[in-house]
């Protein structure tokens, strides 16, 4: 009799967490109801785009044995390109819709509108860099990103935006600018450290992903220091608008990322460090970023909203 209590008990337990799942997954198609039409159009476009890009079939080129890019022939990338480019042209008017600066829709910003206009800054400063260096490789795991980014957004659109004063949107866009500075210096750490790691294990040339290793690394440092500079900035405006100070989780883990970028400038300029000292500090420094802001919220939209 007790076993079968006990099973009825745990075939109950299963029922109710399947019953909660559907209903966080109906929740979250609701929300995805609160978009207006034509940022929920724009949205959508803008994965298919992104799709598109994103297909194995793509191919952006490759590397030869010196090092060397080989680049595909230029007619079998011309849609995939297109897609990628149009996908980001659609993903920046959806979150011009969702910002409410076009249209006449509420506007609306959480965790996910966060990471989608980081990835879509990452992918203007890819777009940017690409005609002036080359950085094969990447566009396919962009573009996924990217993807992803727009996806999580119209699933979890955020909360309306209350009146604000006049600088706290500038407090935004200065914190969303420092997440896709150091999310472009995330994106050349990591090639550094492929290209660090492969010439050590073949010992290939010292040009590697279309970009010599030096001046991977100096776009690396490059990228960390604005994207410092910015942070600062954002942070001196945030305490100037705050009423009062609180030492909250937003607060420790913004001015620990502060601290930690703030060292890697200081080991940089003294004690020279580079390669996989460089990255990890920067690894760390943006996990703490990202715990700040995109973290926080997302377990207060997920988790904690409506209870």
């Amino acid at each position: 009799m007790r076993r079968l209590r006990f099973t009825s008990l745990r075939v109950a337990c299963s029922l109710s967490n399947g019953m909660q799942n559907m209903i966080l997954t109906f929740d979250a198609w609701g929300r995805s109801l609160l978009l207006a039409p034509e940022t929920l159009a724009a949205s959508l476009v803008a994965v298919l785009g992104y799709g598109l890009a994103a297909q194995k079939a793509y191919s952006e080129g490759t590397q030869n044995n010196t090092g060397q890019a080989s680049h595909a022939n230029p007619g079998a990338v011309q849609w995939p390109r297109v897609g990628l480019w149009l996908g980001w042209a659609l993903h920046g008017l959806a979150i011009l819709l969702e910002l409410g600066w076009l249209g006449s829709a509420l506007p609306r910003f959480g965790f996910a509108l966060a990471l989608s206009m980081t990835a879509w800054l990452v992918l203007a400063v890819y777009g940017f860099e690409s005609r002036f260096f080359p950085l094969l490789g990447v566009r396919r795991a962009l573009a996924l990103c990217a993807m992803c980014g727009v996806g999580l957004a119209l699933f979890f659109p955020g909360q309306g935006l209350a009146q604000m004063t006049p600088w706290a949107p500038l407090h935004w866009m200065l914190g969303i600018a420092a997440y896709g500075l150091f999310g472009a210096a995330i994106l050349h750490a990591i090639l550094l450290n492929q290209a660090e790691k492969r010439m050590r294990q073949k010992a290939l040339p010292t040009r590697t992903f279309g970009l010599p290793l030096l001046q991977l690394e100096r776009l690396t440092f490059w990228f960390i220091q604005w994207g410092f500079v910015v942070l600062t900035a954002a942070l001196l405006l945030g305490w100037w608008l705050a009423p009062f100070w609180r030492w909250d989780h937003k607060a420790v883990f913004s001015l620990g990322s502060w601290a930690l970028f703030l060292g890697l400038l200081a080991g940089r300029s003294l004690f020279g460090w580079r390669g996989v000292q460089l990255t990890r500090w920067l690894y760390v420094g943006v996990a703490l970023l990202v715990l700040a802001y995109v973290g926080s919220r997302f377990v207060f939209e997920v988790f904690l909203q409506g209870r």
